[in-house]
């Protein structure tokens, strides 16, 4: 195997053997065998737009397909083998229908696409189209770079999806990213192409955002209790809104409570949720401490999007662990997909939470969260008046993600030892970090402004563009806002290059930069974004009060 998507890469190389995520080498595999088999999809879908049809009967399933190959997401091999399965048939589907548009094959179309095996040839086969195939390291870096992030544009158009929301910007640049890895490109097309997908990732979020608001309504400031209840419970994880909102309204009176875990913590901000008394809190912190969380919680657990890890030995809790949409697991039961129109049916794991103990106290509390564009603009004049009497001297943009690197305690540092002055806009389960601790306010607003789910980080931006335009600059990097992003998954790389598509320069990106990034990728990127690895928190921290890196 070789996998190199993730902070966690070994050595910041490539997992060959395991992945340091738990990732056997069968499932690494079986993913990039299912991402090639999705590019010979967009072979076809693209041929297909050449002679004028635009084809959309397959993109569900290649959004749902990638999202499932995102770190941490499906661990189960059956369901890959199945996908790839499905892909093949799908792939004769197209043929015949391009056939059937006209086209005359000159033999040139690409392996992916006329490639043909049952799952004894799967492994073989996956050994020679993997990563490594490209022998070109920048290349290689660029198509890559160009897969994380579409893998991560299709979590966003995954959630949106689910709530009617489509973009056909959004959908048909599935396939022109992918079709374009299947051909000898140079740097200066991927190039284009990565930045390309910068600009469908501010879509993509938007999109979301919107499908979010429109549904369940804006993001109300909130206090979130961290303690927990008498009565049994469900832990909720992973990002899906739409699960969490079909799991409310089915178990309102069952006599049990729900509570959230990891990035589900900000399902609290939302109005349409508040109504339900048994949405009683968020229980433990990021993904990476959930094999110690979920164990403590008694009853059983709903993983509705990426973020689960492998049981390790000592866990019990797999017989009352719950896994949706792309998620998979061996052994965990999986709750399908409703038929079109209808909710999924979460009577299962309601009526095993009734036997359940009630859950283990972790500790007490609250904590505050809710800052999404909408409210922090209903506060702007004071937000403004505080800028102009320099009560806040910066803005930190502190986000991303959260993970099990021991360098990550940056992040709580900086927290820390900000000034006063400072104010840490945060998004993304990176705020584990320090939304606990208390770091006081600045005439009444909060000096840890959240908003939420790191697919809520669309308010960060539309924070940024407000106050550009309140503060009458005419560039995004003459704000007072500095950028210090912690990144582990595809996800974080599709905010990265969005923010770049918008011209965001100095990023600071940790703890370590991608490993998919060749010396020269890298190089091109530092050069014409400013892109930054972090320092010690003191010197990053004076760096950023003084504006050197905004």
């Amino acid at each position: 195997m070789f996998c190199f998507q993730c902070q966690e890469s070994a050595n910041n190389s490539g997992c060959t053997i395991k992945g340091v995520c738990g990732k056997p080498e069968t499932t690494a595999a079986l993913q990039d065998l299912l991402v090639y088999t999705l590019k010979g999809i967009a072979v076809y879908v693209q041929r297909l737009a050449d002679l004028g049809q635009r084809e959309s009967a397959h993109t569900d399933f290649v959004i749902e397909s990638l999202f499932s190959t995102i770190t941490n997401a499906n661990w189960d091999d059956a369901w890959f083998v199945a996908r790839i399965e499905d892909g093949q048939y799908r792939l004769d589907q197209l043929d015949a229908q391009w056939r059937a548009a006209g086209a005359v094959d000159t033999g040139d179309l690409p392996d992916c696409a006329t490639w043909r095996g049952d799952a004894t040839h799967f492994a073989r086969k996956a050994q020679i189209v993997g990563i490594l195939a490209e022998p070109d390291e920048d290349i290689r870096s660029l198509r890559e770079l160009l897969i994380t992030g579409i893998k991560g544009i299709a979590a966003y158009a995954k959630h949106a999806g689910a709530l009617g929301y489509r973009s056909a910007e959004v959908d048909d640049f599935f396939y022109e990213g992918l079709e374009a890895t299947t051909r000898s490109i140079g740097m200066d097309q991927l190039i284009a192409l990565v930045m390309k997908a910068g600009a469908v990732s501010v879509t993509a979020m938007a999109l979301l955002d919107n499908a979010n608001t429109s549904t369940f309504g804006h993001p109300e400031i909130t206090q979130v209790n961290i303690g927990v209840g008498q009565r049994p419970g469900i832990l909720i994880s992973g990002h899906d809104l739409k699960d969490i909102g079909e799991l409310l309204e089915q178990s309102k009176d069952a006599g049990v409570d729900i509570y959230t875990h990891g990035e589900m913590l900000p399902a609290h901000y939302y109005p349409a949720f508040k109504k339900y008394p048994h949405f009683v809190g968020n229980y433990g912190g990021a993904w990476w401490q959930q094999t110690a969380e979920f164990e403590a919680f008694n009853g059983p657990v709903l993983l509705t999007t990426n973020c689960l890890v492998p049981l390790r030995s000592q866990n019990t809790y797999l017989d009352r662990l719950y896994t949706t949409g792309a998620v998979g697991y061996p052994g965990a039961k999986h709750i399908p997909v409703a038929s079109r129109g209808g909710a999924k049916d979460f009577s299962a794991i309601i009526a095993q939470a009734k036997t359940c103990a009630p859950p283990r106290e972790l500790e007490t509390g609250t904590i505050v969260g809710g800052f999404a564009h909408n409210q922090v603009l209903s506060l702007a004049d004071k937000v403004l008046d505080a800028v102009n009497s320099r009560a806040i001297e910066r803005f930190v943009v502190l986000a991303g993600c959260d993970g099990r690197h021991s360098g990550r305690s940056y992040y709580t540092e900086v927290a820390q030892k900000l000034p006063q002055s400072a104010v840490i806009l945060t998004a993304g389960c990176a705020k584990f970090r320090y939304n606990k601790l208390d770091l006081g306010n600045i005439g009444g607003i909060p000096r840890v402004l959240d908003a939420g789910q790191c697919n809520d980080s669309y308010s960060l931006v539309m924070i940024a563009l407000k106050l550009k335009e309140v503060l009458g600059l005419a560039d995004i990097n003459d704000l007072p806002i500095s950028y210090d992003i912690a990144w582990y998954e595809q996800k974080a790389v599709c905010v990265l290059l969005a923010l770049l598509h918008l011209g965001v320069k100095g990023i600071r990106l940790g703890p370590s930069l991608p490993a998919f990034l060749s010396p020269n990728v890298a190089k091109f990127l530092v050069e014409t974004f400013d892109i930054k690895t972090i320092g010690t928190p003191e010197e990053d921290i004076d760096e950023m009060m003084t504006g050197m890196a905004a």
